[in-house]
């Protein structure tokens, strides 16, 4: 088995992104509550459709990685069919390790279809509920980056957490999907209790914390009491915020950009913020470099195309406004 220094752990999907043109987004008057519209029972004309391979929160992380010079790997299941052998190929070809990926006989890889219209995204998702099982003599990487897993993943992250406590010199990042957030502090408690950097936008910090509380800094608080030493909450184009372990908390507007589509930027982030610290930065270092990430992603089809590398991190960098930096808030 290979040593990676970065592990994503979470389920690996193919995505074919379909452009709308003849359909409408409704809002209510605070952009809440945003609905698609298309007409019912009839054709509906598309402008375009493109597949995208190997992509999800995790996959999205362990190509970042790699576009970073990370040595990284994808802890994933697919099916024995031609989906997921492209996304062994697509993996491959991003350099990222897929040798702790695991291929199960007679099911059906993950596929979902992603409704694309003006610069947003619906996706519809269906998990493959596949028999996860937890290798315990894995190689300990030196981070390890847990996302979305399927509604039948309860005890694998009992799996994960054990690991994680047998392991406390692997630092990990959790960036929480849907089901994960649905199973709720209890459940994963072990998991928070040894993560390292916690990353989630503004409506998930609420919806985990089962509160309406609107200060993030209070929100980043509340989080950090479930053990995560660093905080990350994002919230949209109005920036970032973060906090270290000591309380000490920061804000970090977004880098100037014209999005196309707007897929994959909370995962550039997050990864992005990951890669940057296990590659020695600071928390303030690290905070510049995920929002030129981003914004470069959510300027291409997809969630990986824009993913940059360092050098091409640095360019942005050498040319960002005078007030794109991290300040104490």
């Amino acid at each position: 088995m290979d040593n990676y220094d970065f592990i994503a752990l979470g389920d690996v999907v193919t995505e074919p992104f379909i452009r709308l043109q003849d359909a409408e987004a409704t809002c209510d008057l605070d952009q809440k509550n945003c609905k698609l519209s298309m007409r019912f029972g009839d054709k509906i004309p598309y402008e375009s459709a493109q597949m995208c391979r190997a992509v999800g929160n995790s996959a999205n992380a362990a190509v970042s990685a790699s576009r970073l010079g990370v040595k990284s790997a994808l802890l994933a299941y697919i099916g024995d069919d031609d989906i997921g052998k492209g996304n062994i190929e697509e993996l491959t070809k991003n350099g990222v390790g897929t040798s702790l990926i695991k291929t199960v006989a007679g099911m059906p890889s993950n596929y979902h279809f992603v409704l694309w219209y003006d610069v947003e995204r619906t996706i519809l998702v269906k998990h493959t509920e596949f028999p996860y099982a937890f290798d315990m003599n894995m190689p300990a990487p030196k981070w390890m980056y847990l996302s979305s897993l399927a509604s039948n993943s309860a005890e694998y992250h009992d799996q994960i957490g054990e690991y994680l406590t047998a392991h406390p010199e692997v630092k990990l990042t959790y960036q929480p999907g849907t089901f994960q957030m649905k199973l709720g502090i209890e459940r994963t408690k072990k998991i928070y209790e040894r993560t390292e950097l916690f990353v989630c936008n503004f409506e998930e910090a609420q919806r985990i914390l089962q509160t309406n509380e609107s200060d993030v800094k209070k929100l980043m608080d509340s989080l950090h009491d479930l053990g995560p030493r660093l905080v990350v909450v994002t919230d949209g184009i109005k920036g970032a915020y973060a906090r270290e372990e000591y309380g000490t908390k920061w804000y970090m507007p977004i880098y100037p950009h014209t999005p196309f589509e707007r897929t994959g930027a909370g995962d550039a982030f997050a990864s992005t913020l990951s890669a940057a610290l296990l590659l020695g930065k600071s928390l303030e270092e690290a905070l510049l470099w995920a929002p030129i990430n981003s914004q470069s992603v959510v300027q291409k089809v997809g969630a990986q195309a824009g993913l940059l590398s360092q050098a091409e991190i640095e360019a942005f960098l050498a040319k960002a406004p005078v007030d794109y930096k991290p300040r104490m808030i």
